[in-house]
């Protein structure tokens, strides 16, 4: 799987040390091995594995400046915080899941790879973006897979500073939930700022990772509790 992880990487021009390789290939074992246990994820094939996570979730590294603090919203596995974590070990990153089974999955990834710099939380983010230790305290949110645009708005704004970025990966839909999100963002205190597109020719992909701005403060009583943000959306 080294190789393959090696061709795909510099295919891709992304920089990567034998350490970081092999720390990914820990990785996958480890989330092939949990699987049994836990559901994390249904992609268990090696090749696609190495191209729907490992490669969607680090195309955007470079965009991250040096030493930034990143919260994960809904980590799930460990995507994309993980990886990126990987090749980009100067990040500070908080994993936040509110399923404690995936919680002690992540640690255990932490502990096995020898990762600093990096942990996981249980809890709802409803909850956590209302304690001042973290609100609006990190200069990027990330979240992979967790809900549509309106709605992730929502949850992961909160946690950004003014000035900091909110990074939704997404798929070709995501020009829809764009135009679904302004008012959100107008509330939340968000403004979009570019999207950017990688396509990945080998499984007939095209990713997005959309970039919102946090130009003005979330007011008070928002993300809404009791999961209104992803029923009742802004």
């Amino acid at each position: 799987m080294q190789n393959l992880i090696k061709n795909v990487f510099t295919k891709y021009k992304i920089e990567y040390n034998e350490e970081q390789i092999n720390q990914l290939v820990d990785y996958f074992n480890l989330v092939i091995f949990w699987n049994q246990k836990i559901n994390l994820t249904a992609i268990t094939d090696q090749k696609d594995f190495v191209y729907k996570h490992f490669l969607d979730c680090v195309l955007p590294y470079k965009h991250f400046k040096p030493n930034s603090k990143i919260i994960d919203v809904g980590a799930g596995a460990g995507f994309p915080s993980i990886p990126l974590k990987i090749i980009r070990p100067d990040l500070n990153v908080l994993m936040v899941d509110s399923l404690n089974k995936r919680i002690n999955f992540l640690n255990t990834v932490i502990e096995n790879l020898k990762l600093e710099k990096i942990s996981a939380k249980h809890a709802r983010c409803e909850e956590l973006a209302a304690d001042f230790m973290y609100r609006e305290k990190f200069d990027y949110a990330v979240a992979r897979a967790v809900a549509s645009l309106p709605t992730l708005s929502e949850y992961l704004l909160p946690f950004v500073k003014v000035n900091g970025q909110m990074i939704a990966y997404k798929s070709v839909q995501a020009d829809n939930e764009i135009a679904e999100s302004h008012r959100a963002l107008n509330i939340l205190g968000g403004r979009y700022c570019e999207t950017k597109q990688y396509n990945i020719y080998e499984i007939s992909s095209e990713r997005k990772v959309i970039i919102i701005s946090k130009i003005n403060s979330t007011p008070n009583g928002y993300p809404r509790k009791q999961n209104k943000p992803k029923t009742n959306p802004l």
